[in-house]
């Protein structure tokens, strides 16, 4: 697996994305791959247990490589959501033990469960590699990595969230207290399952909260892994529980749960439109949705052409472009546009596809109909007249795989130029001059992120300024880091995840007003 390591190295040197994984600690010593690694965690877990559905179906977890039914999985539904819940508030209620543990001592559990991430990272990375297609490379060195970090910074603010004293008219003492909000329900989507655990799992524990978590259906495996990691680094019975199910019974049961205190989602805007209608229905429990994007990255002529070329590459193609901020929309000055289309074809042309355990930059999509999905809109692009220069179908007979594709001449008006695709297909667009870019740029539903190329400062700060997004990048497209807040504006989702912005959407605010008595002089 040295040449995993090396054209790793040389992927990640040559460009402005990922920036920070050129430092990797895992750099040191070559992965170890395993493409058939021993299915572990495959059952709902309650209680630090694993326990069969209630009901007793099952339900198929798929290689998308093989189109190979990797095992069956407990298949959850409303009587599993509450079990599970009815165990979250038994963890939480005052006097048990999870409510009764000291602030370092849950940063020192989190900190031991990212220990344990590391410990077993191959077997997670081939897991993760298995369950969802993404190649290997990428599993061990970005998502089990920024999984790894994500656990040990919220870690970090488990005990230094504290409240404030504040000054108060008449003989008062107030002070302000962060509590925890109380059960979780956390719905996480299938292009980033790992990493998408630790975004949620990570401010939720270390702020004293319990979960229940509902994994996506076409990958649960690492999620039920992780699971059994938390009761082995010591998180109390009920403060970690995972569903695996289907959104309409077990997500939708979570979301319109009585004693669920709050909701995170990160999936489609179609099913995030419906998360806080079926929460409004019982509690009002709060909501933060993390949702789809059509992400702008513009180019300018006065960028270097190459590093663009390959930052912009990435931008999209990443994760075979099911990423949430893929920069799909590609505008292009006018100067420069044949250039790029040029040199982006080319890059696309020469993108290796085939088997994730191997040398490879792109595996399959994650399933069947994702795959159906793509090529639709494929089709939707070159009937309405966008130019295709590459790619355009489906790759072999078996497995979900689809050509890197690129489209040039794209209309703003055009699918291809307003729907999400998450796939590897690039939309690339020509503007003359920055007169209609931002108008341009802003006509979609969604503001997930952008990003820039330009080596004008001034230029550069405009946009950053203007431009609609929860995101705006410089010279760079997916460069991320657990302490930037992440989320979007518009229909991309409310609320924000990560960070010290992250933090507070899973704590609530407590006034605490106290009168002085005043002594007779």
């Amino acid at each position: 697996m040295s040449a995993v390591l090396n054209l790793l190295r040389s992927r990640l040197a040559s460009s402005s994305s990922f920036a920070s994984y050129k430092q990797l600690r895992c750099m040191s010593a070559a992965p170890n791959p395993n493409p058939q690694p021993d299915i572990k965690c495959a059952k709902i877990f309650i209680n630090n247990e694993f326990v069969d559905a209630v009901s007793g179906k099952t339900f198929q977890t798929v290689d998308p490589s093989t189109e190979q039914v990797i095992c069956e999985v407990a298949e959850g539904d409303k009587a599993d959501v509450d079990k599970a819940v009815k165990a979250a508030n038994e963890a939480f209620r005052l006097g048990s033990p999870w409510r009764t543990t000291d602030a370092t001592e849950r940063q020192n559990l989190m900190l031991r469960l990212a220990d344990l991430i590391e410990r077993d990272r191959n077997y997670i990375a081939s897991l993760e590699t298995l369950d969802n297609g993404k190649p290997f490379s990428a599993a061990f060195a970005v998502d089990v990595e920024l999984a790894i970090k994500c656990y040990r910074y919220h870690a970090g603010w488990a005990n230094k969230n504290g409240g404030k004293v504040v000054p108060m008219d008449g003989n008062f003492f107030s002070y302000v207290r962060h509590e925890p909000v109380g059960v979780c329900g956390q719905i996480i989507p299938w292009n980033f399952p790992l990493l998408m655990q630790a975004w949620k799992l990570g401010p939720a524990l270390a702020m004293g909260n319990t979960v229940v978590m509902k994994p996506a259906e076409q990958t649960p495996l690492t999620a039920l892994y992780i699971a059994q990691l938390a009761a082995e680094a010591g998180y109390p019975p009920g403060v970690v529980n995972v569903v695996p199910g289907f959104g309409p019974t077990a997500g939708a049961a979570i979301a319109e749960h009585m004693d669920v205190d709050k909701v995170a989602f990160t999936g489609s805007t179609e099913i995030g439109q419906l998360i806080p209608q079926m929460a409004a229905r019982t509690n009002l429990k709060r909501v933060t949705l993390e949702l789809g994007g059509k992400s702008p990255q513009i180019v300018y002529s006065d960028s270097n052409m190459e590093n663009v070329v390959d930052s912009t590459h990435l931008g999209l193609f990443f994760n075979q472009g099911q990423c949430c901020t893929a920069g799909s929309r590609v505008f292009v000055e006018e100067k420069v546009y044949d250039d790029f289309v040029e040199l982006a074809t080319e890059k696309a042309k020469n993108r290796t596809i085939g088997n994730p355990f191997t040398d490879v930059d792109q595996g399959p999509q994650v399933d069947a109909d994702q795959m159906g999905k793509i090529l639709e809109l494929i089709d939707s692009g070159k009937k309405q007249g966008a130019k295709m220069t590459v790619g355009g179908s489906r790759v072999g007979d078996k497995g979900y795989f689809v050509a890197p594709t690129v489209f040039a001449d794209v209309q703003d008006d055009m699918r291809i130029a307003k729907e999400e695709i998450f796939g590897p297909v690039m939309q690339i667009m020509k503007f003359k001059n920055d007169s209609d870019l931002l108008e341009r740029a802003h006509n979609t539903i969604y503001g997930l992120a952008a990003s820039v190329y330009t080596q004008d400062i001034d230029r550069a700060l405009f946009l950053a300024n203007s431009l609609r997004a929860g995101t705006v990048w410089v010279n760079c497209h997916n460069a991320f880091d657990t302490a930037m807040p992440f989320g979007g504006y518009k229909m991309s989702g409310q609320g924000r995840e990560l960070g010290e912005y992250g933090i507070e959407a899973y704590t609530e605010v407590k006034s605490v007003i106290i009168k002085i008595p005043q002594k007779n002089s």
